[in-house]
């Protein structure tokens, strides 16, 4: 199997040239976190659209969870999750039948503002990029609270998604925010989790709400090794 290569160029995101619009991919499960690769099949014919009309600008494409009750009405405009993860398309193919494999990275939370009117046949969104920040409590250690998360995610981690690449990233020193959404991405927790830690801008926050489902996994099992996505992640449908 290649590996794919990208360049530096396709690994940033310039803020200052973002206008603030986005395309919008709502699934069903599928939660999206800065710092994270996500593989994504492309099939349908808007979303098709949706990534030829993101390859031709800005490469940028917010991903957003469906909100529940989205079974009646998934081919038009069901509600989605007010806050989703902006990503940008750093490799992709496109295959013989006009469907798309691609390696989209988050890149930044993004809080949807205003839903555009539909001109075309995906969705588009007015966001606001939102910014990870730290609290002043003292008694909340980051240092800590990243070497606590780090050594439960190690116990925790689904054996078969044990990866040579994922324990080359947990061997480096990451900075507590993007281990929390490393982990919140990794971990097979219930979708409204999933989200409840995306909407999470305060890091430490999002290491204590980690450190909880740990301690809930221990009385409920409700981290289940070998259900969660796996590192590398597979291709997710839409």
């Amino acid at each position: 199997m290649t590996t794919p290569s990208w360049n530096t160029e396709e690994l940033t995101f310039d803020e200052t040239s973002f206008s603030g619009r986005t395309r919008l991919f709502p699934l069903p499960n599928l939660v999206l976190y800065p710092h994270v690769v996500q593989p994504l099949h492309i099939y349908e014919e808007r979303y098709r659209e949706m990534v030829a009309d993101a390859l031709a600008t800005d490469r940028l494409i917010t991903m957003s969870i469906l909100e529940p009750g989205w079974e009646m009405d998934y081919d038009s405009r069901p509600p989605i999750a007010p806050v989703g993860c902006l990503g940008k398309i750093i490799t992709h193919h496109r295959m013989e039948d006009g469907c798309f494999n691609l390696l989209l990275l988050g890149m930044r939370r993004a809080k949807i503002s205003r839903e555009l009117e539909p001109i075309r046949a995906f969705r588009q969104a007015e966001v606001e990029l939102l910014t990870d920040c730290y609290t002043d409590d003292t008694s909340l250690d980051p240092e800590l609270l990243r070497h606590n998360l780090l050594e439960e995610f190690r116990q925790h981690l689904p054996k078969e998604s044990y990866a040579d690449p994922l324990d080359q990233i947990l061997s480096q020193h990451i900075p507590l925010g993007a281990l929390t959404d490393l982990v919140s991405y990794t971990l097979p927790l219930n979708p409204d989790v999933k989200q409840k830690l995306l909407n999470e801008c305060q890091v430490e926050l999002r290491a204590q709400l980690l450190l909880q489902q740990f301690r809930q996994h221990i009385q409920t099992d409700s981290v289940r090794p070998g259900s969660g996505p796996g590192f590398p992640p597979s291709f997710s449908s839409n």
